[in-house]
């Protein structure tokens, strides 16, 4: 019998290494944790080895799961590629594409990476910040494709024709580990980005809403620097899902914080008069929306 391996298996095994657990990972990938188990229990039994070391903390590759971890990118890379061969998609030119930084901070360097590596002869300009900055830049004819967060149902991206919702993920409250609020009645503590960013304004106005005190404790100034002011205990903050790190960061159930909404990632693109700049634009988006939407 030919050895072979599942391409939605070998998916859910990088993606649930990538996400560092099964439940940050479910959603990704669009199936509940029950299943994912199921697909990485069938990648065991398939491989003979014991490729994942679960804890409550999470996931880690072993030393099997690290070299299938090679293996399995480089076949995923290779099914895309083959798939976008079969597609007559030959990208060249320059394509501008700002990204805010909330977009799966740990994921999109790895993206564009493959994407380079697929098509080398596509040069990348890229632009990282907040969705304020990035939507402004791509309406100031700066950027090609634009990719911004904003709070599902707002309807915003309806203004347009040409946006996409790229994935959905939840709004989360999260401090360090170790940084319980122990007074309970006091005001909550936040660390935020800057007033411009979209999550800074959903958490004071759901506080607001729900009159809770809070006083804003820090303000860092990219979505790095927030996630290692929480960490350090710095004050309690609105995160997207894949902007978490649960290994460092947890839920401050000790306040019972109000619910907050979902979040919406939108590719914005844009017409062109020249008829291979559109194409490639356009071709840009689909591979974006195919390698998003699965991870």
């Amino acid at each position: 019998m030919m050895n072979k391996f599942d391409l939605e298996h070998l998916q859910s095994f990088v993606t649930a290494v990538e996400a560092g657990s099964i439940t940050a990972a479910a959603p990704l990938r669009c199936i509940s944790q029950s299943a994912l188990s199921e697909q990485l229990r069938k990648l065991e039994m398939r491989t003979g080895q014991t490729l994942l070391i679960r804890a409550k903390s999470g996931v880690v590759p072993t030393l099997a799961g690290e070299r299938l971890l090679t293996h399995a990118r480089s076949l995923l890379e290779m099914a895309d590629s083959a798939w976008q061969d079969l597609q007559g998609i030959s990208l060249s030119g320059e394509v501008s594409i700002g990204i805010t930084d909330y977009c799966r901070p740990d994921t999109t360097i790895d993206i564009m990476a493959r994407l380079s590596r697929l098509y080398p002869h596509l040069r990348l300009r890229t632009r990282g910040g907040t969705s304020a900055d990035i939507f402004a830049a791509w309406q100031r004819g700066e950027l090609d494709l634009a990719i911004v967060m904003m709070i599902a149902g707002s309807g915003i991206h309806t203004n347009t024709g040409r946006a996409e919702v790229l994935f959905r993920e939840p709004l989360q409250w999260v401090r360090g580990v170790d940084g319980a609020q122990k007074d309970t009645a006091a005001p909550v503590l936040l660390a935020l980005l800057s007033e411009s960013c979209t999550l800074h304004r959903v958490a004071c106005q759901t506080l607001k809403n729900h009159h809770r005190h809070y006083a804003i404790r820090h303000i860092a100034s990219g979505v790095r620097g927030l996630q290692e002011a929480i960490t350090a205990g710095l004050g309690i903050s609105c995160l997207n899902l894949s902007s978490m790190n649960p290994t460092n960061m947890s839920s401050p159930i000790e306040l019972a914080l109000p619910g907050l909404p979902e979040a919406e990632f939108v590719l914005y693109s844009r017409d062109f008069s020249d008829a291979n700049k559109l194409r490639t634009c356009e071709s840009f988006s689909q591979i974006l929306l195919q390698m998003l939407r699965k991870k």
